[in-house]
């Protein structure tokens, strides 16, 4: 068994908000350290320094991989940027965790697999940064589902109704050209959820959305923004499973951020999020028989923008680093929740149902 207790040697590309996110929670555990970071625009780069004080910074992270012994390279730049800063760690051979969307189309994700196995190393580990799946509600939700609590499922629906796009440095998530759409950028979360929960391909995707309130005035350049603010999506599986998305970016009045339903032959269970509450109610026992849970992170979990999920990540890659593992969230996972979003777009776009097969030929 590989196993090894050295401190494992961070650097951090692109040091906005989620990268320093990752900061925080690098610099909570044990064993580990952030030795260097990377980013042009010099206000982050003081941010994350107030994080990480002994940390080299560097406004190149070409210069950062050239000269930093590293062992992990956390990847946090604008979704536009994934596939060349992607290209460049693999060829240097360190573990990689890349933030959502591994790239902004199918074609820059199909160019990085290429890429990973071209230059693969046993033992490399590289993850994708879907932390939903570790958030307390959707992890605790997806336990129940494969301990057989829904019989055999047959549909997933998430609702998602939050506040509109944050601003970030240079208003690059303004473009659907930066982000590959909403429903990539956003909604690969979900869409990975889904194909994760249903064990089985996408097919086809069939949406309809639009730019409706947010960003209608936003003018950069003399380009307006362009960026979905909702959407509804239906997503068909291989093994007869539906899924549905129904987004909303101008619904700051909700009281939960994310809820998830999942149905089978033998129960439903919801998981509501920022309530972390898990809901199940039995076939068998009706109304009368819904059960409702309170579930939470462990007590030494670093709360942040995702409720613990990074923090809970970043754990469960270094164990698989330490002993010996495979990715849990791998390229190509990230590829099909790229490609679903891709699909929802040209459905929009297009005013079709879209066959995966035309987005993955």
């Amino acid at each position: 068994m590989k196993f090894s207790t050295k401190n494992l040697r961070y650097g951090v590309i692109g040091v906005g908000m989620m990268g320093c996110e990752h900061i925080r929670n690098l610099v909570a555990i044990e064993n580990c350290e952030v030795v260097a970071f990377a980013d042009p625009h010099e206000p982050s780069r003081i941010n994350a320094k107030m994080l990480v004080k002994s940390a080299v910074e560097y406004d190149d992270y070409q210069q950062m991989l050239q000269d930093e012994n590293l062992d992990v390279v956390i990847i946090a730049t604008p979704n536009h940027t994934h596939r060349i800063v992607l290209e460049a760690c693999l060829r240097r051979g360190v573990h990689i965790l890349v933030e959502k969307p591994v790239c902004i189309n199918v074609t820059e994700c199909r160019e990085i697999i290429d890429i990973e196995r071209q230059t693969h190393k046993a033992g490399r580990l590289v993850w994708v940064g879907l932390e939903y799946r570790y958030m307390a509600a959707t992890s605790e939700l997806i336990k129940e589902v494969e301990s057989g609590t829904c019989g055999n499922l047959k549909m997933i629906s998430i609702r998602e109704h939050r506040f509109p796009f944050l601003q970030k440095v240079g208003n690059w998530n303004r473009f659907s050209k930066n982000t590959g759409g909403t429903l990539v950028e956003k909604c690969c979360h979900f869409f990975d959820l889904m194909t994760l929960l249903a064990h089985s391909a996408p097919v086809r995707v069939s949406a309809s959305g639009a730019q409706d309130v947010n960003h209608l005035n936003e003018f950069y350049d003399e380009v307006r923004a362009d960026i979905l603010d909702n959407a509804f999506v239906i997503v068909d599986y291989q093994n007869g499973l539906r899924g549905m998305l129904d987004l909303s970016m101008f619904a700051e009045g909700s009281q939960n951020e994310q809820e998830i339903c999942v149905v089978g032959d033998g129960a439903k269970i919801e998981a509501l999020v920022t309530d972390s509450l898990i809901r199940i109610g039995r076939r068998a026992s009706g109304r009368d028989g819904v059960v409702e849970k309170l579930v939470a992170q462990s007590s030494d979990v670093v709360q942040g923008f995702h409720g613990g999920a990074s923090y809970v990540e970043h754990r469960r890659m270094q164990e698989k680093i330490r002993y010996g593992g495979e990715s849990e969230v791998t390229l190509q996972d990230g590829l099909l929740s790229v490609a679903i979003g891709q699909a929802a777009h040209m459905s929009i776009a297009e005013g079709r149902i879209v066959k995966l097969a035309e987005i993955l030929k």
